[in-house]
């Protein structure tokens, strides 16, 4: 993403000229927009005009409409994001109060205004501007008959490619069906692997399979490559690293990240730093309980007793349709980045993401061990109401 202008003013209204280049920023986009702000883009509507003679006939017109945001759709796969609103500029195409739905382009500018312009917000156009923090790493988990290529970035985990392929069993005295279904399914996916994997970007293509699938199918991709003088894969014979998952499907991803071969080759990416944080979190819950809290209304108390030392949050947060539950969430990424801590906002789209949301989206490691005061009847409201704590002596 590009970052053309931007404009804040001390109350934090202000608007931002932005330009799409991949469609990783399309995600940014859609997390950056909420219902009410305003997008201005060029778009094409279908134009009706009558002539002389009485006849109708439409055009299709390039024009510029700014809209207040109503909805927004966005495809993950495709990575297409389209915002219907109402126009708020009239011109002669499109009237004061029309609806009119713009399709984001790449390469494409638009200014998107808000009232209010949050932390998390800003970070994120940092993020996606910051040529330094694009995706590197493919991966391709397998077993038997199943394949799933995916481009893993710091924000998303997408998949590019499912392959499934059924495998004849083995038959006593002749394995002639099971061989060759065998290698419909390893060339389906060297196929899959060169159409969708760039190798001037990605520095890091992860083989994980059960058994010696993974084993096997490089192997025979390499034959494969050199019989067919494939420069491109023999040249990055080195990026590829191989490591052992339960199962061939998209969940074992998150098994890959724990492996040791695999956090030496990405330490330096915000996805190793998500999955060591989440680590970290679990660690802390079965050894020491009293400094692990998940959930808003324990986090929140631990913010307030400044006890946070890292705060997982997931983006989808964020884009809670409700106003005010958006702005506690930001208000406890404020509160504890005030105190010194470490805040990690975690993509709901990538499977370190998926994993912090199974534990409400909101989590925290303590500097300290603290202990609620059981004789103190909580409130069932998350609200801002302040329980007392105790710092615990373990």
């Amino acid at each position: 993403m590009k970052l053309l202008k931007q404009f804040i003013e001390k109350s934090r209204a202000g608007y931002v000229r932005l330009i799409p280049e991949q469609p990783e920023d399309m995600w940014h986009i859609y997390n950056l927009i909420q219902k009410e702000d305003q997008l201005e883009a060029s778009t094409v509507r279908g134009v009706k005009s009558e002539t002389s003679t009485g006849s109708v006939s439409t055009d299709r017109v390039r024009l510029k409409l700014t809209i207040s945001i109503e909805d927004v759709f966005f495809d993950v796969q495709a990575g297409a994001l389209r915002i219907n609103g109402r126009n708020i500029v009239e011109n002669k195409f499109v009237g004061f109060g029309q609806y009119h739905t713009l399709d984001l382009e790449m390469n494409q500018p638009f200014t998107l205004s808000k009232p209010e312009w949050d932390l998390i917000s800003l970070q994120r156009i940092k993020d996606a501007c910051d040529i330094t923090r694009q995706a590197d790493v493919a991966a391709v988990t397998m077993q038997e008959g199943l394949a799933v290529i995916c481009l893993l970035t710091q924000f998303m985990t997408v998949v590019r490619q499912k392959i499934e392929v059924p495998i004849p069993r083995k038959r006593r005295g002749s394995t002639t069906n099971y061989e060759k279904g065998v290698q419909r399914f390893y060339e389906q996916i060297y196929r899959g692997i060169k159409q969708h994997i760039d190798f001037s970007v990605v520095k890091v293509v992860i083989l994980g399979s059960p058994g010696f699938v993974r084993d096997q199918f490089f192997e025979y991709m390499m034959a494969q490559a050199t019989k067919a003088e494939d420069k491109t894969t023999l040249e990055n014979k080195a990026k590829f690293v191989l490591v052992h998952t339960s199962s061939g499907h998209k969940g074992a991803l998150e098994e890959v990240m724990r492996d040791p071969q695999i956090k030496a080759r990405l330490a330096d990416t915000k996805a190793a730093q998500e999955v060591k944080a989440i680590d970290s979190f679990y660690q802390m819950l079965n050894n020491n309980p009293d400094r692990a809290f998940y959930g808003f209304a324990d986090v929140r108390k631990a913010a307030d007793n400044g006890a946070i030392g890292t705060l997982l949050v997931t983006d989808e947060l964020f884009r809670a349709a409700d106003i005010q539950t958006r702005k506690k969430y930001i208000q406890l990424v404020e509160d504890s980045q005030a105190s010194n801590a470490e805040v990690l906002v975690f993509s709901s789209l990538h499977v370190s993401g998926e994993q912090l949301n199974q534990l409400t989206g909101v989590a925290a490691i303590l500097n300290f061990p603290l202990i609620i005061d059981s004789d103190i009847e909580e409130s069932d409201d998350e609200s801002d109401s302040k329980a007392p704590l105790t710092p615990s002596s373990g």
